[in-house]
């Protein structure tokens, strides 16, 4: 990571589809606010593909040499991808966003629920504080693999095929981010999100990964929650809990979490390049 006190940090601003177009912005703003208390010098420089517009015009989400123009930036900041009516998703998304995180081996999705004053909550009761805890996703394997095909295509013998990938590098490192995140929070647990029930080979690897690694952290707490359960009770339950813990998700990342109104469009997410 780079030394955030002596230098200028540069972020490559991508503004995308939709509403990022309209949120990249104000973020710009929000941003540039909070490194003006923190002493920061940011320096934004803004592009205008990895969008559909920029998919219609030229064939392709991105240019060629977009790697090239994009290593020497610290940060990406990235608006939004998709415009269905016009792009497919499948192609808007691992177009742009998808490779952005393959290439730059940004393995950590990091989504933190809190409640902020001034925001109206669903549940009765409950203030500032008492909602808090982060959703960390695996970003780089799993159901986001590209191993696959089709067979037979356009025939009454169609065959589609597309594996999930979990390796063990991939799943330790992951467990242990989360695991690293939690020690460094009030409320010292994990949770694991499984579906081991019935992901009968995946999952069950996943859990045994999970209990190896939380071995190596004895001063946290953790339990594994079936997603389905999670996503209907626990995640309401458990998340009011002042300093609420870590979730390590391999899939379903985007369902929502009862009494926390979770909308995709309205979550902030953080894909950091740990180790860079």
């Amino acid at each position: 990571m780079p030394d955030m006190n002596n230098k200028k940090l540069r972020i490559a601003a991508i503004a995308g589809d939709g509403i990022g177009l309209e949120v990249l912005p104000e973020g710009v703003r929000v941003v540039q606010a909070a490194a003006a208390k923190h002493g920061l010098d940011l320096e934004f420089e803004y592009f205008e593909w990895a969008s559909c517009d920029y998919y219609l015009k030229h064939g392709k989400m991105m240019p060629d040499d977009w790697f090239e123009q994009l290593k020497g930036f610290d940060s990406i900041f990235f608006g939004a991808v998709g415009w269905p009516e016009k792009v497919p998703d499948h192609i808007s998304l691992w177009g742009s966003l998808l490779k952005f995180r393959r290439e730059f081996d940004q393995y950590a999705n990091i989504r933190p629920v809190r409640l902020f004053p001034g925001v109206p909550c669903p549940l009765a009761n409950r203030e500032p504080g008492d909602i808090d805890f982060i959703v960390v996703r695996e970003n780089t394997e799993g159901e986001y693999s590209s191993l696959g095909g089709i067979m037979f295509e356009n025939t009454e013998n169609e065959f589609v095929l597309q594996e999930s990938v979990f390796t063990r590098r991939g799943v330790d490192r992951i467990l242990r981010f989360a695991f690293e995140m939690a020690s460094k929070r009030e409320r010292k647990h994990v949770t694991s999100a499984t579906k081991s029930n019935g992901m009968a080979i995946s999952m069950p690897y996943w859990d045994k990964r999970t209990e190896a690694m939380a071995s190596q952290y004895p001063d946290i707490s953790w339990d594994k929650q079936h997603i389905d359960i999670l996503c209907a009770l626990r995640a309401a339950t458990r998340a009011l809990r002042r300093g609420g813990g870590v979730q390590p998700v391999r899939r379903y990342p985007q369902r929502p979490r009862p009494g926390v109104r979770w909308h995709h469009w309205h979550c902030a997410v953080g894909q950091p390049q740990p180790g860079a």
